[in-house]
């Protein structure tokens, strides 16, 4: 079962599984537990929509979980993608930088999403595309970090709940730095903004390693 474009739970009465693991500070989420919540993800997606889905990523941060998401299904995906400009505090506004080139009129679309933070962006891409007509439209985020939301959207396929915490790794960047590893994890923000490879340990075990060596 779909939701339908109002994106209304309520109206559907649809109630998303949603995982109760919330980490507290310095938690890792390690690549197989990435992986495990993947497969259910994955598994909740290709249940509901047998006929196929258009799987539309939100760049940059959602590629990596996008793509083991669409290896994990079990029904053959059509994917897309677009990119918007970062929400500014104060400015009230987002804008498309980048379009979709796939028609979604009349098909069953879920956009993917790495982090779902105060939901502004999101509304605004929700109301966006839901102008354009599809079947139905849901979303499906690996992170939530509901305490910090702003705007009431629906997450229908929601992974791991997160404090308001600073999560970098595996899509999740620090001024373009740290997407590309397989774990995720919560670091002091202010201390990465003073030292920006003060990371590096964390998530490359191969120059913690060469740390080690040198001292």
């Amino acid at each position: 079962m779909s939701c339908a474009p109002s994106f209304c739970a309520r109206r559907c009465g649809h109630t998303p599984t949603v995982s109760n693991r919330a980490p507290t500070n310095g938690t890792r989420f390690t690549r197989a537990q990435i992986a495990v919540e993947i497969a259910r993800l994955a598994g909740e997606i290709s249940r509901d929509h047998e006929d196929g889905v258009v799987l539309v990523g939100v760049l940059k941060g959602a590629l990596p979980f996008l793509a083991d998401l669409m290896r994990a299904l079990t029904v053959v995906p059509e994917i897309d993608f677009l990119s918007i400009s970062p929400y500014r505090a104060g400015s009230g506004r987002v804008r498309l930088m980048m379009d979709l080139r796939t028609d979604i009129n009349s098909r069953a679309v879920v956009l993917v999403d790495d982090v779902v933070d105060t939901g502004l962006t999101l509304a605004f891409l929700l109301s966006e595309l839901a102008t354009r007509g599809p079947a139905s439209l849901d979303v499906c985020t690996l992170f939530d970090k509901v305490s910090r939301r702003l705007a009431p959207v629906p997450l229908r396929y929601r992974g791991f709940p997160v404090a308001d915490q600073y999560l970098i790794g595996f899509g999740l960047d620090h001024e373009g730095r740290y997407r590309d590893t397989h774990d995720v994890v919560a670091v002091d923000r202010e201390r990465l903004v003073k030292e920006p490879d003060s990371a590096v340990s964390l998530l490359y075990p191969d120059a913690r390693a060469q740390i080690g060596r040198e001292g």
